[in-house]
């Protein structure tokens, strides 16, 4: 809330500077802004009796939308990259697959490991569990299963996720 807006009996009123000017009516307030030709901004509505503060609100809106830009650009989004596996892979297939997982872990990213099944490997389901295991134990010096080895409909699926 801003100048007129601001309907409260009594506010704290803070200076443009920092310094307080103590409890007074908006009135008041409002006419001290006036004076130095500013904004009187309600900064702690919640609190008894509600902190106004004399400010540039322009300026002020401008300075929280640079703030939050800022924020938002040391924000880190985690991908989920895939690797896909099949229940009769080769030794060397495997460690391909297990590098690119390494690097995808390197980069901050999770990554999900899908064991597809096609066909009559169906009937093979919980002798290649053991493939999933053999990936996340290579795997365990740089990353810890997020969420353990699944069916998902034709494939079963774990995440892993960077060790801390």
């Amino acid at each position: 809330m801003i100048n007129e807006q601001i309907r409260d009996r009594e506010i704290r009123l803070i200076g443009e500077d920092g310094e307080q000017l103590g409890i007074m009516s908006a009135r008041e307030a409002m006419k001290i802004a006036q004076e130095a030709e500013l904004d009187l901004v309600k900064i702690a509505p919640a609190a008894k009796p509600p902190v106004c503060k004399i400010i540039d609100y322009g300026k002020y809106k401008y300075e929280q939308a640079r703030k939050e830009k800022e924020a938002k650009k040391k924000q880190k989004t985690v991908e989920v990259k895939e690797v896909r596996l099949s229940p009769n892979i080769d030794t060397n297939d495997l460690n391909t697959k297990i590098n690119n997982a390494k690097k995808f872990i390197s980069k901050g990213n999770k990554v999900k490991v899908t064991l597809r099944f096609r066909g009559r490997e169906m009937a093979h389901v919980q002798q290649s569990k053991h493939i999933l295991d053999d990936f996340a134990e290579t795997l365990a010096d740089v990353a810890v299963v997020e969420k353990p080895a699944k069916m998902e409909g034709r494939a079963m699926s774990m995440v892993l996720a960077e060790k801390r």
